[in-house]
């Protein structure tokens, strides 16, 4: 039968399971190396049993990443320490954060909840005219988009309103309001967008550029498949200069970007992060009702939500599916949102990120046991965050009785041409981590015999790191190549696992 993940036995089967390999009396020793060859004959005649076992120094030395790693594995049963390299080392975890927010909120709100976005009216509706204002609520979905606006905006005209008398007013203060998650990044990095209570198109807006006679026609737009809709509140202008390929400045509240005119060539798209969420939601929504014949006047943000009856509203799937997809897509903004309404809803709401993940932290040790958790975020993009192997391998073996490894995604082990083998013996479900000169890999595998495991591989480079510069940051020089070393060294750490212990 598959395991549910639900609030009521949550923290429940997380008391009674335990990181045996420290709970139970077992010193350091408990993690010392294996021998260099199986643990018992392999009879098998599977490719993959053939190879010899790998030695830890020997995998570390051909990735280049040798002082580089931290890693730890243990039954995930039990909690049985089998090995480890430097596991109370701590290091950026990446978006193996987003496992930790994924618990946090599953625990704070229950796998059920559904966020909900509203269209409220104040001052009362005669003959289908609002009285009074009609106000665009956010509700923290992550997911809202241009299509589930066009739907409300349909809802809208369907229930029989025609206009609105006073203005249209849009309300994002239900969580903190920030223009962006970190403030490290290149500022064109759609990863990286403004977060606020409302949220669309994971805040980020779709900038497009066609040539034709030597000239460019751009358009800045909230775009689904279905939908096209102009927005006003961000503007790009295309400037002769090689470098920066990319500027934004806040102007007057309005998104100003700019554009090298040497980097466009020819068409071209991409999408650009939103820095003011809630006009944004509000310009689209005032276009798609305006489709409808209901003309309403340029959004305006308000800090507090006055009374008013609530006309129209679109909810969110439950936060399992968000969770899952989550950690399947690794979105940031998602993660955040998810964080901070946990937090709003546990101790209420947050100044900042920052506020809301050290109360995730204070979450992560009281629950998961997590001794040296220090997040700064909870999507993993602010690479201030520590995290320990042995932390997060705690954490999975308390948490293997919840059905956590059902909502992680499962890992294609690969050949050395990085083919997938559809057959290969070891199935891994787990949360990867990519930074730059940063790969991280945390989760479950099961070895050939059945046996779980539950792992968690750190590597980061920080003496690189630290020489990047924010303009290098979207895509710097040897990061690609660093990163396939350390995807190919944690698929090499798995195979020895499965060998050695569940094989």
């Amino acid at each position: 039968m598959k395991r549910v993940f639900s609030r009521r036995n949550f923290l429940g089967s997380a008391a009674s399971a335990g990181f045996i390999g420290a709970g139970a009396g077992l010193s350091r020793g408990a993690y010392a190396s294996p021998p260099a060859t199986s643990l018992r004959p392999v009879l098998r005649g599977e490719d993959f049993f053939k190879r010899a076992v790998r030695g830890v120094d020997d995998i570390l030395a051909q990735a280049k990443l040798a002082g580089k790693v931290s890693f730890a594995v243990s039954d995930a049963e039990t909690g049985l320490g089998l090995e480890s390299r430097e596991a109370t080392t701590g290091r950026p975890p990446a978006s193996v954060t987003k496992t930790v927010t994924a618990l946090y909120a599953l625990d704070a709100l229950g796998e059920d909840h559904r966020f909900e976005t509203r269209l409220m009216a104040t001052g009362g509706i005669i003959n289908g005219e609002i009285e009074g204002d009609l106000i665009l609520v956010g509700g923290s979905d992550p997911t809202l988009d241009t299509d589930a606006l066009a739907t409300m905006a349909a809802n809208l005209k369907s229930s029989g309103i025609i206009g609105v008398k006073g203005a249209l007013k849009v309300y994002e203060a239900g969580l903190p309001v920030m223009p962006r998650i970190d403030a490290a990044q290149p500022d064109q990095v759609g990863y990286n967008p403004g977060v606020s209570g409302l949220a669309l198109n994971y805040n980020r807006v779709h900038f497009e550029w066609k040539r034709a006679n030597g000239k460019y026609a751009v358009t800045m737009e909230g775009r689904t498949d279905r939908y096209r809709p102009a927005v006003r509140m961000a503007v790009m202008q295309i400037r002769d200069r090689a470098t920066p390929v990319y500027t934004y400045e806040d102007v007057s509240g309005i998104d100003a970007w700019t554009v090298a005119r040497g980097a466009l060539g020819g068409n071209g798209s991409r999408w650009l992060p939103v820095r003011k969420p809630g006009l944004y939601a509000g310009e689209v929504f005032q276009s798609l009702a305006g489709a409808h014949g209901i003309r309403l006047s340029a959004p305006e943000l308000i800090d507090t939500l006055p009374a008013g009856e609530t006309l129209v509203s679109h909810k969110s799937a439950n936060l399992r599916s968000l969770a899952r997809d989550m950690l399947k897509w690794s979105n940031n903004l998602t993660a955040e949102m998810l964080g901070l309404a946990a937090t709003a809803a546990s101790t209420g709401k947050p100044e900042n990120l920052k506020a809301s993940a050290d109360q995730m932290n204070i979450w992560a040790r009281e629950n998961l046991g997590m001794k040296s958790v220090a997040l700064v975020d909870h999507s993993g993009l602010g690479d201030a965050s520590l995290m320990t192997a042995e932390d997060m391998v705690t954490a999975l073996v308390k948490m293997h009785s919840t059905g956590l490894r059902d909502i992680l995604k499962p890992i294609a082990m690969r050949d050395d041409k990085r083919k997938v083998i559809k057959d290969h013996p070891i199935k891994v479900d787990a949360k990867t981590g990519t930074l730059n000169f940063v790969s991280s890999l945390a989760g479950y595998l099961s070895g050939p015999d059945g046996t779980e495991m539950a792992f968690a591989i750190f590597a980061a480079d920080e003496d690189i790191r630290t020489t990047l510069t924010r303009a290098e940051r979207e895509r710097p020089a040897g990061g690609a190549s660093w990163n396939r070393r350390a995807k190919r060294m944690q698929q090499q750490l798995i195979e020895r696992w499965g060998v050695l212990y569940g094989a």
